[in-house]
């Protein structure tokens, strides 16, 4: 009995899980809110940007995490700038979050969540952690689905492709 279960448990962690390369409809239809005060599902902001690559950067202004992966993002934002930049806020407030941008001077598009972690987008991403990258290619297909530094090599060859 024994070695069945090890076998299982084996099997199990060997296994991995396919990330997704599509948005599910429930992911593309949560809500977000605009600068400027506007609710829009999240597909029609990928609509807005189509045909372009982009970085995906879930973030939060209280967020040590972030904000110390920011000067890497500007790095990113340097020396591709082809690449749409799609900030998604996780603030508290959209007081908090509209602060955080100016303080920070974080440049690109910027969108709250008002849906929080556990939305239908939040839980789509399987949302841990944050920063969270995701990399969307020009087709509207997820090419990186979970990055959590800045510097991971692998957003910059997503963004490359």
């Amino acid at each position: 009995m024994k070695k069945i279960i090890l076998l299982v448990v084996i099997i199990l962690a060997s296994c991995k899980t396919k990330n997704p390369t599509q948005f599910s409809k429930e992911s593309l239809n949560d809500t977000f809110i605009t600068l400027n005060g506007e609710s829009q599902s999240f597909k029609d902001i990928l609509d807005q940007y189509k045909g372009k690559r982009i970085l995906i950067d879930v973030w939060a202004s209280w967020c040590g995490d972030c904000i110390k992966g920011m000067p890497k993002v500007e790095q990113l934002q340097a020396e591709n700038l082809d690449v749409i930049y799609l900030f998604l806020s996780l603030d508290k407030t959209i007081e908090e979050w509209e602060t955080g941008i100016k303080k920070y001077k974080v440049k690109g598009e910027h969108y709250f969540m008002q849906s929080g972690w556990k939305g239908d987008f939040g839980s789509f991403l399987g949302l841990d952690w944050i920063p969270r990258y995701v990399v969307v290619n020009e087709q509207g297909e997820i090419d990186l689905f979970k990055a959590v530094e800045a510097g991971d090599e692998r957003i910059l060859d997503a963004l490359k492709k």
